[in-house]
């Protein structure tokens, strides 16, 4: 069984708002790279419990995929304190995407920034 959560327009604002780190791969069916990709991703997600790793599928979900202006897939994006520390796009190795999962946790976010209104 997967630990990743299916990510749509109707529970992607519950996920950002309800987790403090949230990793996103946005993906479709028939890209080889996703594919391989989501062993990756899976198996970090596995390893790391305390985080939520949401698959956006962009053929299913094209507004999300259009909101966070997606050109190419896979694409991961990392929210922190519904703050967006990472996104880029491409197929990560473990060691890379551990590496930036770690980074995540770490990164110290602006405590002057303006609350969300």
């Amino acid at each position: 069984m997967s630990r990743t959560v299916e990510v749509t327009k109707d529970n992607f604002n519950e996920i950002v708002e309800g987790n403090e780190l949230v990793i996103f791969d946005f993906w479709a069916s028939w890209c080889g790279p996703c594919q391989q990709f989501a062993l990756v991703y899976d198996a970090a997600a596995e390893q790391n419990l305390d985080v939520v790793f949401g698959k956006v599928d962009t053929e299913a979900q094209p507004e999300l995929a259009e909101a966070f202006d997606i050109r190419s897939i896979p694409t991961l994006m990392v929210v922190r304190d519904q703050t967006t520390v990472f996104s880029q796009p491409g197929a990560l190795p473990a060691e890379t995407l551990a590496e930036v999962i770690d980074r995540a946790r770490h990164v110290r976010l602006d405590e002057d920034r303006p609350a969300p209104q």
